[in-house]
């Protein structure tokens, strides 16, 4: 296992988080398995464990603390708000208001009295960056957070959160957590570059794009992936991008094949290889999968590799734009396009 400092806060982390979204009803991952993939995974090294209050309306942070009861102090501990929970209209977003009750909840979830890192799953449009870093900063000086990050900003977004701390005084974002994969390179032209100038520690998300780069989607063969299930658009052949996505899949494992290299290799050896990039959000939803991750852990490519990667999906380039989670909202609503 590969070690690097998270951003500038001079914390030690895994190059391969443990992401745990699919402990409990999203990936049908019991809490005896949960706690045998959060062993094995501690075991070969991983020291940083990721989940969210909304991952089965707090189901996975449930199990998270109770696979990591007794050995708090060992895991650099990452969860998420921002995003809905349950139907009440003001349980979501990054109000003052709600990231106070919500982290309490977390809190209470995890079993702990803190958690290490604390990240706003997304933008919220209908919140000042004063209200939210205020909050943050005050939860941080009361000690249930030692940090706080951004996850999918958009990359005028993380520059924006960055100005407001400066002008307001408040503590700032030192994470951002993006999707980054070889099939969705767009983050390479703004958001790596801003995380790499304001000194952003970066955890990718969808490293292996959803499935796409596991080797069970290939062409020829029925795709049979656990995400395909409940999201079959991701994989609907008959849409261009998908097709697009196959064909730069199966030139991919040629790579792999000639390089003596798993896909899962390839891909998580890509997406940690970037300098910008800190660790890759590995999600497991079987022991079997978390090995198959761990065999990736101490993979480097070399120039050659990364430079045939380029050939097939060019740099900067997203091959499901429409799969994007950080498009600006006026892209997204007409109607914020026009007087």
């Amino acid at each position: 296992m590969h070690y690097r400092t998270l951003g500038r806060t001079g914390v030690r982390v895994s190059s391969l988080t443990l992401g745990a979204m699919n402990f409990g009803a999203i990936g049908r991952t019991p809490q005896d398995e949960a706690t045998a993939i959060v062993d094995a995974a501690l075991e070969a090294g991983i020291n940083v464990i990721d989940t969210a209050d909304m991952y089965g309306d707090g189901e996975s942070e449930e199990m998270v603390g109770k696979a990591i009861a007794g050995r708090r102090d060992d895991i650099v501990l990452a969860t998420k708000a921002g995003m809905p929970i349950g139907e009440e209209r003001n349980h979501q977003g990054s109000s003052r208001r709600w990231l106070v009750t919500a982290l309490e909840n977390s809190l209470r979830r995890l079993g702990v009295d803190h958690v290490d890192l604390y990240q706003i799953h997304r933008w919220d449009p209908a919140t000042s960056d004063e209200e939210t870093l205020s909050a943050l900063t005050d939860l941080r000086r009361a000690g249930k957070i030692r940090y706080f990050g951004s996850s999918t900003f958009p990359a005028y977004r993380v520059v924006q959160a960055q100005w407001a701390a400066r002008e307001h005084h408040l503590g700032r974002y030192v994470t951002e957590q993006p999707s980054y994969s070889i099939l969705q390179r767009g983050i390479e032209a703004d958001v790596l570059p801003v995380a790499e100038q304001y000194g952003l520690g970066v955890l990718a998300w969808s490293p292996l794009a959803s499935g796409w780069l596991t080797g069970a989607v290939r062409a020829g063969r029925d795709v049979t992936t656990h995400r395909s299930t409940f999201l079959p658009r991701r994989f609907d052949l008959s849409l261009p991008h998908n097709r697009a996505r196959l064909d730069a899949v199966e030139r991919l494992a040629r790579v792999a094949d000639e390089a003596g290299l798993t896909m899962i290799q390839l891909a998580l050896g890509f997406v940690t290889a970037h300098p910008g990039v800190t660790s890759a959000i590995i999600g497991p939803r079987t022991l079997d999968h978390l090995r198959s991750h761990l065999a990736a852990a101490d993979t480097v490519l070399s120039a050659d590799l990364l430079d045939a990667i380029d050939a097939i999906v060019a740099p900067g380039t997203d091959l499901a734009a429409e799969e994007k989670f950080d498009t600006p909202p006026a892209l997204l609503d007409p109607a914020l396009r026009r007087r």
